[in-house]
């Protein structure tokens, strides 16, 4: 059967994106904060990212879409919990739509890539979009179909329904700031320099801009 976003012509596409704005519109601007829940690989990469959008209030890192209760790192790492390493932004729809995001997300990511992200493999690091009614659903939707039609090129990640979030362990929160000195190759060094040399080493902005070039919004930043 053909993927129907294959064929979604320019008036479906801004219909669909019409029709998910006007689910949406009502209970966005009562609401004085949402929350959206993507996986796209390291999540200290994702939290790093979604916290430098202007409207964003939060971006916690952690588990979700699998079986295991309370997974940690090591049981999420080693691979048959089911679970992402997802993040979970916290936002204010006065200041950044849903939508943004969305589109934000797709620009940030290798959506091509059902494997993993970049130099990141297996079942944690896999992309998803997680929903939670069918508002929401519409939006993602919409967002794939948007995405997919800019970038030319089939879009893997799925959109799934949200399960319970899990926060990950504390040393995870903020990994990308954090002043604590890690062991690594390079020697003892302050962990925000760490997560640059890792981020640079696992060709993340590198993959983002072949894929996106000047449309990816945070490569570099």
């Amino acid at each position: 059967m053909p993927n129907v976003l294959d064929h979604i012509k320019p008036l479906a596409l801004s219909a669909l994106i019409g029709l998910a704005l006007l689910l949406q519109c009502t209970r966005a601007h009562a609401a004085g904060s949402e929350t959206l829940i993507v996986a796209g690989g390291c999540f200290w990469c994702v939290e790093s990212d979604f916290e430098s959008v202007k409207g964003v209030k939060s971006a916690v890192s952690g588990y979700t879409g699998g079986t295991t209760d309370n997974p940690t790192y090591k049981q999420v790492g080693r691979g048959g919990t089911g679970h992402y390493e997802a993040v979970k932004i916290t936002f204010d729809p006065a200041q950044v739509s849903r939508e943004k995001l969305l589109g934000l997300f797709f620009r940030s990511i290798d959506p091509t890539d059902a494997g993993g992200q970049f130099c990141d493999r297996g079942e944690p690091y896999r992309t998803a979009i997680f929903v939670s009614n069918p508002a929401e659903k519409a939006l993602a939707d919409a967002a794939k179909a948007e995405a997919q039609s800019a970038l030319g090129k089939k879009i893997v990640t799925p959109i799934l329904d949200a399960k319970t979030f899990y926060n990950a362990e504390g040393y995870h929160q903020d990994y990308y700031k954090g002043d604590n000195l890690v062991v690594t190759r390079f020697g003892p060094i302050k962990q925000s320099k760490a997560y640059k040399k890792y981020r640079e080493g696992c060709g993340r902005d590198a993959r983002v801009k072949q894929l996106w070039g000047s449309a990816a919004p945070f490569v570099g930043h």
